[in-house]
């Protein structure tokens, strides 16, 4: 599997509206703490991952990072993962707490 940058709302309402799973990585580019978090999302991505991955930085696309956050009412972290299936957010994490091991859980507990 291979992961996909978005950076636009438009981006992110056609994959919402492909009717798929998917999991998505919100991160920062300054932080130690998001480059731990988003290197554990890409070992889940390179040998784990059964549904589609996306991610987006926040510092290249904080309105959608906003968009998100106010639509399914979840507040903004950075990092932050989120599993998405019908229109819904099944699961989210934060910081350490976005292993290998949390995100392979999620997918699995709600695919």
């Amino acid at each position: 599997m291979y992961m996909i940058k978005i950076d636009s709302v438009e981006q992110f309402e056609k994959i919402v509206g492909e009717n798929k799973p998917f999991l998505l990585v919100k991160h920062s580019l300054t932080c130690p703490i998001s480059g731990s978090a988003f290197n554990e999302y890409k070992q889940y991505v390179d040998n784990e991952a059964n549904v589609d991955t996306y991610y987006l930085a926040v510092q290249d696309a904080r309105p959608l990072s906003n968009y998100i956050a106010e639509t399914y009412h979840i507040r903004h972290e950075s990092p932050q993962a989120l599993f998405f299936s019908n229109n819904e957010v099944l699961w989210n994490a934060s910081h350490g707490k976005i292993t290998v091991k949390a995100l392979k859980e999620a997918v699995q507990s709600n695919v």
